[in-house]
């Protein structure tokens, strides 16, 4: 069986790129690979993790997405084989193609962390990334105690996420009165809370208000569920654990002993660690070694692959230092889009005109959100359009309507659709 163009992943990029080509010529002949039956508006997981969000309205029928066209081959990928501009599938299947779109999205490693897979779900322990209603059911049973919010070493989809639930958890638990008799930690392997300006400025003056304390420096390392303990390297040198934190104050039933901590917890969200999926992982697209181990090969700017010029990626499987988020996959398609149509007639011209925009809408509170936009220079890089109404870096309820309903429609409306 051979294919034009052979997409691997139905997910936001898959089905974008698919919709887009297939505007601009209805005669490609178009093959899109993924076996999922459902399509997730992930973005909105978040707010289904702090009950202001129905999470059956974060889905849809995959069947429903697939552009008119193209044809949706609903199978397991099991091998990349470039070397033969071939995929093979799951059942032996071989797909042959022309041309390769790669975008299978981002795999959870539940076995990155000791014991997270055996208390994932339960004890507490929850993750808006995997199951936002049981997260959701966590808040509302959380009586005060340790609440820990932690961010893996591992690149996520939407860098941002770890942290907003936990600005929504504290608006909730003001309102239930259970916050007075809480301590909140938001725990992390990085530096800051967030490296762009003027952003990180405005998250620090929400983490003041809201009396967040945070632990850089920290790499969690094992849970234990069933004990309420928690395990972290930490990887810079300190004199004082107090030296490597911001509002600090001692927990009770804490440990820290030579470069390690452990702490008890009442309830711990976790982003759990991630990584392109394992038949990436073994093919030739990805990188062999190195600190992109594992993502895919791409030149960051044209989305082109660096050893085969017939296979792109985007999204959140491809070596790009930037967020991955569907607001970087919107500003990629298009020029992936132009890439491979020039290719198909031959022409030489390769748009290398991605440079990394990203954005995260930060939610901060219920009716609060500020929307951070950056590039590849780690500079702000937002809309001027928007930017002349309102300003993004600080908390507006404008945002927050944005976030619930402005962005969803767009989503499901133009943008699977290839017209945003």
């Amino acid at each position: 069986m051979k294919h034009q163009i052979v997409i691997i992943g139905a997910g936001t990029a898959g089905i974008t790129v698919a919709a887009q080509l297939l505007l601009k010529d209805k005669s490609l002949d178009i093959a899109i690979i993924d076996p999922a039956s459902k399509h997730y508006y992930q973005p909105a997981w978040t707010l289904v993790g702090a009950g202001t969000y129905n999470f059956k309205d974060t889905e849809r029928n995959m069947g429903d997405l697939i552009p008119k066209g193209a044809k949706w081959i609903q199978e397991y990928v099991e091998e990349v084989l470039p070397d033969e501009n071939a995929v093979v599938l799951r059942d032996g299947t071989t797909i042959n193609y022309d041309y390769l779109v790669a975008c299978p999205g981002i795999q959870i490693d539940l076995d990155g962390i000791e014991g997270l897979a055996e208390t994932h779900g339960k004890n507490g322990v929850c993750s808006n990334y995997t199951d936002p209603e049981y997260t959701w059911k966590v808040l509302q049973e959380f009586k005060g105690g340790n609440a820990i919010f932690t961010q893996p070493a591992t690149p996520i989809k939407c860098g941002g996420a770890p942290q907003k639930i936990m600005y929504l958890a504290d608006d909730y638990w003001r309102k239930t009165g259970v916050r007075k008799d809480s301590e909140i930690l938001f725990i992390t392997p990085g530096s800051v809370i967030f490296g762009v300006e003027p952003f990180g400025s405005t998250l620090m003056k929400v983490v003041d208000r809201k009396g967040i304390q945070l632990r850089f420096f920290h790499k969690i390392t094992k849970i234990d569920g069933e004990n309420k303990r928690v395990f972290f390297d930490i990887v810079q040198p300190f004199e004082k654990i107090s030296h490597l934190c911001y509002n600090y104050s001692d927990l009770d039933d804490s440990e820290i002993v030579q470069g390690h901590a452990n702490l008890k917890f009442d309830m711990l969200h976790l982003a759990p660690p991630q990584s392109a999926p394992d038949f990436i992982k073994r093919s030739k697209i990805a990188h062999q070694d190195g600190p992109s181990k594992g993502w895919i090969n791409v030149n960051p700017y044209s989305l082109q692959h660096v050893e085969y010029p017939n296979v792109f990626s985007l999204g959140d499987a491809a070596d790009l230092p930037t967020a991955k988020t569907g607001a970087a996959v919107r500003k990629q398609a298009p020029v992936v889009v132009e890439n491979l149509l020039h290719l198909i007639k031959n022409e030489t011209t390769i748009n290398e005109g991605y440079q990394g925009y990203s954005s995260c809408p930060l939610v901060t509170g219920y009716g609060k959100m500020l929307l951070a936009e950056f590039n590849y220079k780690g500079e702000r890089d937002s809309d001027p359009l928007i930017s002349k109404f309102v300003d993004t870096s600080k908390e507006k309820w404008s945002m927050w309507i944005l976030k619930k309903y402005g962005l969803p429609f767009m989503y499901w409306n133009l943008m699977l659709k290839g017209r945003a």
